[in-house]
């Protein structure tokens, strides 16, 4: 099969593209340095070959996405970093054989993870970013109250999301350390071998986590892009444009049902977007380029987690040949 045959818009990924940013991630995090964060891909064909490349510890944002890891072999270290009210899902996971560990915060979600039949937790501390997360004053405390439910802590995490798009270097650096400063004292006094945080933007300079939560890298969006990253642009959206107008404008048929927009429009090598609707990209041609009724373009999205959940199958393709089909198999909740 061929680009051309598909059915727009589809979720492309260059193969060569993927290949490199796997092997470079690789090597600068081996091993259980990296906890790749599925949540950016929701795809167990994906997180097959994050494992087969020494990845065997995963993070998710969803029961659905630890659900489903497991159910592919792929459960041997799956943490969820996010506060679950009603943790009996995940107990059954749990029961599977699967290794689950549950992020809590208060009293309250120590509670629910114990109630659902989760055996081991991690506390999640606020180390910036105004979102979950216990105080770092507060840790050692709910470590303990963990530890009088029948739970093994392993560790703390922290995520400073917002250190991730600084675009100065030592400024970026600064911040990191502040954060690290905060969750290492929490560390301190929880106890527990984990110190889980980062993310694709500093995943260079954190060397205070001993595991580094990473996930956008594999498949790269155009919020990361311009961060000089060594990781390329892997993912696209092929459109077709379905129309052209003499006042200058070009419509393609992909738009807000088909792209995370939460972090801009996308790029349309060629092309200048104007604004995006339901199922429309409005844009113009760059001066040297032209687009006519029928051309395929290949949509560069600014945020590539709430993109691919929009999708339900990813096209694995070499320029215009397909080469594999992965279903987007761990959507949902």
């Amino acid at each position: 099969m061929r680009t051309e045959q598909l059915q727009t818009p589809a979720l492309l990924v260059e193969r060569a593209a993927l290949q490199h940013n796997l092997q470079t991630m690789a090597a600068a995090l081996p091993g259980p340095r990296l906890r790749p964060h599925v949540k950016a891909h929701k795809t167990t064909s994906l997180a097959r070959l994050q494992y087969a490349i020494g990845h065997h510890g995963f993070t998710c944002a969803t029961i659905r996405e630890v659900e489903g890891l497991a159910a592919a072999g792929l459960g041997a270290d799956l943490m969820l970093a996010n506060e679950v009210l009603d943790a009996r899902r995940l107990g059954v996971v749990v029961e599977s054989g699967a290794r689950v560990t549950l992020a809590v915060d208060s009293d309250i979600t120590v509670d629910a993870a114990a109630a659902g039949g989760v055996r081991e937790v991690v506390i999640d501390v606020n180390i910036g970013l105004p979102r979950c997360g216990c105080e770092p004053d507060d840790a050692g405390r709910l470590a303990d109250y963990a530890r009088t439910k029948g739970l093994e802590v392993r560790g703390v995490m922290g995520y400073e999301g917002h250190v991730m798009l600084v675009d100065e270097p030592a400024e970026k650096s600064r911040q990191t350390e502040e954060c690290m400063t905060r969750l290492l004292k929490a560390s301190a006094d929880v106890g527990g071998d984990l110190v889980s945080a980062g993310g694709t933007g500093n995943y260079a300079i954190n060397t205070w986590a001993n595991e580094i939560q990473a996930g956008s890298y594999l498949l790269m969006d155009t919020t990361y892009g311009p961060q000089g990253l060594p990781f390329q642009q892997a993912l696209t959206v092929l459109a077709r444009v379905i129309s052209v107008n003499k006042g200058g404008w070009r419509v393609a048929d992909l738009g807000l049902k088909s792209l995370g927009m939460d972090h801009g429009n996308p790029h349309i090598p060629g092309g200048v977007v104007w604004f995006c609707s339901d199922e429309h990209t409005t844009f113009s041609a760059e001066e040297g380029h032209d687009f006519a009724v029928g051309d395929l373009v290949r949509a560069h999205p600014a945020h590539v987690d709430p993109t691919v959940a929009l999708h339900e199958r990813i096209y694995v393709v070499d320029g215009e040949e397909v080469m594999d089909v992965y279903d987007v198999d761990l959507r949902g909740w």
